[in-house]
């Protein structure tokens, strides 16, 4: 991150601290980079297609050589392809608007915005609104865990999207800009499909090919903050973190690698999400430094004493990426 960008986001943190706890629907706590970390979940690594050690969550593909000859113009630069579970950035989930969820609980002093609702708490429908936020997260650049120029995800901490300043996640008719596909999901025989995602997310991993299923969740479309039906704030607060995912897919603001020869040096735009290359762990309000989830994995297994009934519905989420690179 530049130095601009880090005094613009340091005079942004510092302007909120008027505004602590201007709304009580707004808190949230730090994440700790090494007490709330989930530390099991960088497994399993690999060198090429040899896990070196192994995890309780389902791999994705490897490279099939562990020696790796990546072309450099007319030169070619030799590696060795590892693989492993990176922790790349965090989101806030929340009702209040600017509601950092994540870096202690304030709200932002940015202007007006129209406030979340969460189901059946707020009102009679079932229905809810989220904002979400996505922060990049290097924490592996940070610990110095990974040291190879090639594998790194270099940088500091940094605000990546923030949904109230965009009207695309508040108007689901404005999603389709980015997401025309949407219309041709919008039917009960492809949210049915889904069910086929959700079972295969719960005891392995999501299906890619039905690329418009949350598994459990339920739908990836439309790229907004709007869930139907809703009747776990929990469920809803994951189902909207991984539309964020998506959705910065779909922008060309993520990046994706591939676990396969030669392909494995470089990393390219998805705009459609690879699902089977993410994972999520809950951090905020009540840390789950024991497990992580692939996408689209049922919450019934862990949301006990996670969402308790008398919270304020607000969640942070650590997301995690398969990464496939050439170490150096």
């Amino acid at each position: 991150m530049s130095l601009l960008r880090t005094f613009t986001l340091l005079l942004l943190l510092l302007g909120s601290t008027q505004t602590l706890a201007a709304d009580p629907q707004c808190e949230g706590r730090f994440v700790n980079p090494i007490t709330d970390i989930c530390w099991e979940c960088i497994f399993p690594i690999s060198i090429g297609s040899v896990a070196v050690s192994t995890g309780t969550v389902a791999d994705t593909a490897n490279p099939a050589s562990p020696i790796q000859f990546c072309p450099m113009g007319i030169l070619y630069r030799v590696g060795l392809a590892i693989g492993y579970w990176e922790p790349m950035a965090l989101t806030d989930v929340t009702r209040s608007p600017y509601c950092m969820v994540n870096l202690g609980g304030f709200n932002l002093n940015v202007g007006k915005v129209g406030s979340g609702t969460a189901g059946q708490s707020d009102k009679p429908a079932a229905g809810a609104f989220y904002h979400v936020h996505w922060y990049k997260y290097p924490l592996t650049y940070w610990l110095n865990i990974i040291t190879s120029a090639g594998c790194l995800q270099g940088g500091d901490m940094d605000i990546g999207y923030l949904s109230e300043l965009d009207p695309m996640w508040n108007d689901s008719s404005l999603g389709l800009i980015i997401s025309p596909e949407a219309m041709l999901f919008n039917n009960v025989i492809a949210q049915g499909a889904c069910a086929a995602d959700a079972i295969a997310s719960a005891v392995y991993k999501p299906i890619d090919a039905l690329f418009w299923c949350a598994g459990s969740q339920g739908s990836m479309y439309p790229f907004s903050g709007w869930v139907s039906n809703e009747f776990s704030a929990l469920q809803s607060s994951v189902l909207v973190s991984e539309r964020m995912a998506f959705k910065l897919h779909r922008q060309g603001m993520i990046m994706n690698s591939v676990g396969a020869d030669t392909a494995v040096c470089f990393e390219y735009p998805s705009p459609v999400i690879p699902k089977e290359r993410w994972r999520y762990q809950m951090v905020n309000m009540y840390p789950d430094v024991v497990q992580c989830h692939p996408f689209g994995q049922t919450v019934m297994r862990w949301e006990a004493g996670h969402n308790p009934p008398n919270g304020r519905k607000n969640f942070g989420y650590l997301i995690w990426r398969k990464r496939n690179c050439v170490f150096l």
